[in-house]
């Protein structure tokens, strides 16, 4: 996919939802002074260019009906959101860049460890499909990103991460080897709130729900579809 495509799928994604999504979320806006000296040291030195994310896709507190118990992850990677569950009906939703469909995972996991600011070890997979090295050092533009969650399933490693990026302009898009990744800043938010063992539902394909018909998190409070 051409990046010219995949930033007009954005927009117009941006350009369909922003009537509903406007006036019924509260975006929250990045606070850096929970940043630490190293994280606002690493962000000043990236050489990406710090794309602003498209709004609907921007972090946003929203009304969630699903089961999960409060401090767990679902991830809807049909429409590239990852909600962090709260108290009380609510959940953080933060954009999302997710995997080619041939390439998406979906489970239940659990965050067996987390690290900050993370180097990164190519598959075998992506070494060959790709071009990479086998080590990538850790750093403000390695496509890790600012901190970094691996996923267990049944004891085992899913080689699945929840991640930051070294492309923003991403979010939204579905280009990534298989990983979630969330902005550098959305992922330093999301870590400091997320503990070990955290349970992690990462929806089946097609099994999303549509802002238009909004199962999963309700826009506003208002039961309508539209």
């Amino acid at each position: 996919m051409s990046s010219l495509k995949i930033m007009f799928g954005i927009l117009a994604a941006g350009l369909m939802l922003s009537g509903c999504m406007q006036a019924t979320t509260r975006y929250e806006a990045t606070d850096t002074k929970a940043f630490k000296p190293k994280d606002k040291e690493l962000l000043a030195k990236v050489k990406y260019e710090n794309t602003a994310v498209a709004e609907p896709f921007r972090r946003a507190i929203v009304e969630f009906h699903r089961k999960e118990a409060p401090g767990s992850i679902v991830v809807d990677s049909d429409n590239h959101y990852l909600y962090y569950v709260l108290e009380g009906g609510k959940a953080i939703r933060y954009g999302i860049t997710v995997g080619e469909e041939a390439m998406a995972w979906s489970g239940i996991a659990k965050v067996a460890s987390k690290t900050e600011w993370p180097a990164w070890h190519p598959t075998p997979g992506e070494i060959s499909r790709l071009g990479v090295p086998t080590y990538v050092a850790p750093g403000p533009d390695n496509p890790m990103g600012s901190r970094a969650l691996y996923l267990h399933s049944g004891g085992k490693d899913t080689l699945f991460r929840i991640h930051g990026t070294n492309q923003p302009e991403y979010i939204g898009a579905s280009i990534s080897s298989g990983c979630i990744r969330l902005t550098n800043e959305d992922a330093i938010d999301l870590y400091d709130r997320v503990k070990l063992g955290t349970l992690v539902v990462v929806l089946e394909p097609k099994h999303g729900d549509s802002p238009y018909k909004p199962r999963l998190a309700l826009q506003g409070g208002s039961s309508s579809p539209y």
